[in-house]
């Protein structure tokens, strides 16, 4: 486990133990079996960005708290200049560079993904409450959403609910990179 996600791991403990719920009591309200939570909580795993959709919608802690230690501080206007942001890796299949890191009380999370070849290959899928919309920057997307299979190239985008499950890819010898727009 390296430290950051050592950090993590106490961090979300602390929520917890802060809001003094049990791990079933968070993994029922959060909509996670009660082991990937377990495993959350210890650092056995990288962490989806979802779930800390869910901890943000059910407990109000902005996902840029629990993966810094540091809470947002701008209401006004954020920038984010080029090759800035966070880093979220917080899934093994994508690249993910939080863009509005630093603003607080956001709305959506606007995220530059950037997928590789070959990543993905099982199209492992995951869904969370809420909208999405995705606009491809560069290579080729292929984007499962419930059963439909599209490819996106370059000025392409979808929106979807993100309740379906869906799963991404990048289509053909190079990366793909693309903003994701999560809407909880």
């Amino acid at each position: 486990m390296t430290d950051e996600m050592r950090q993590i791991a106490l961090r979300i403990w602390e929520l917890r133990d802060g809001l003094d719920k049990t791990q079933e009591q968070v993994a029922a309200e959060t909509g996670v079996l009660l082991k990937d939570y377990q495993s959350y909580e210890e650092g056995r795993v990288d962490i989806p960005i979802s779930f800390l959709l869910k901890l943000e919608q059910n407990y109000g802690v902005d996902p840029t708290t629990i993966l810094t230690g540091e809470a947002p501080r701008l209401s006004v206007c954020a920038v984010t200049r080029n090759d800035m942001g966070v880093l979220v890796t917080r899934a093994h299949h994508y690249v993910y560079k939080n863009l509005a890191y630093n603003f607080n009380h956001r709305k959506i999370e606007p995220l530059l993904v950037t997928v590789s070849p070959g990543v993905n290959e099982e199209l492992e899928t995951n869904s969370h409450a809420g909208h999405e919309f995705d606009y491809v920057l560069s290579g080729s997307l292929r984007l499962i959403v419930g059963d439909n299979d599209i490819v996106l190239n370059a000025g392409d985008s979808a929106y979807y609910d993100s309740i379906h499950p869906h799963a991404m890819q990048a289509a053909g010898d190079e990366p793909c990179q693309f903003l994701a727009m999560v809407i909880p």
